[in-house]
């Protein structure tokens, strides 16, 4: 499985390094990449990252990091969701068949794509009355909201628990486990899974 994960200037990091390190360690092809070709990315706090590839047409599965929503910083999720470039690249992978998830605030990039619409959905908590103008379903209880072709998760933390369903949707419980038990984590909160509940 091809995953990507899309990086931009201001993202949080333990939003996509959590996630990348699960997905890769599952033995999934995962990668670091953005929307245009760029030499490095500076993060939230300050890590400077050297991304792997630009944005493929239909990966996977994209994963989207969050950063930078609650304080309104031009630079991070705000300053995307307000250009709507990488929003409107999202909408594009979705709609040639890529799997899209969310961590944290990356939710909101997805609302301004207009794929949570209707959809059930979460984010951090700062955030929820955000993405419920967006007409999203919100969760706020449930810690990773899986709907198909769209998953979202709450806030930063939350990423590893995103990363872990998905090894987990696509290789079973024992991947999940040993994944979780590598890293020292005790997976926690409720999974949604609107896929059951149809």
């Amino acid at each position: 499985m091809h995953v990507q994960i899309l990086i931009y200037d201001g993202f949080d990091e333990l939003d996509a390094i959590g996630p990348y390190e699960i997905l890769s360690g599952a033995g999934f092809r995962t990668e670091l990449a953005t929307l245009a070709p760029v030499g490095r990315i500076t993060a939230s706090h300050g890590a400077v990252l050297v991304p792997h590839a630009t944005l493929a047409e239909r990966p996977d599965l994209l994963v989207v990091p969050g950063g930078g929503w609650r304080t309104r910083n031009p630079v991070g999720t705000h300053g995307e969701y307000e250009r709507g470039v990488i929003p409107a690249a999202i909408a594009q992978r979705h709609a040639a068949g890529s799997t899209v998830a969310s961590v944290c605030t990356g939710a909101m990039l997805l609302a301004k794509a207009g794929i949570l619409e209707g959809r059930p959905a979460t984010t951090h908590h700062a955030a929820l009355d955000d993405l419920r103008a967006h007409g999203a379903d919100v969760h706020p209880e449930a810690r990773v909201v899986d709907d198909g072709d769209v998953l979202t998760c709450g806030g930063v933390t939350s990423g590893l628990d995103l990363a872990l369903h998905l090894v987990e949707r696509h290789l079973g419980p024992d991947a999940a486990r040993a994944g979780a038990r590598l890293l020292e984590h005790e997976r926690r909160g409720e999974v949604f899974e609107a896929r059951a509940v149809r």
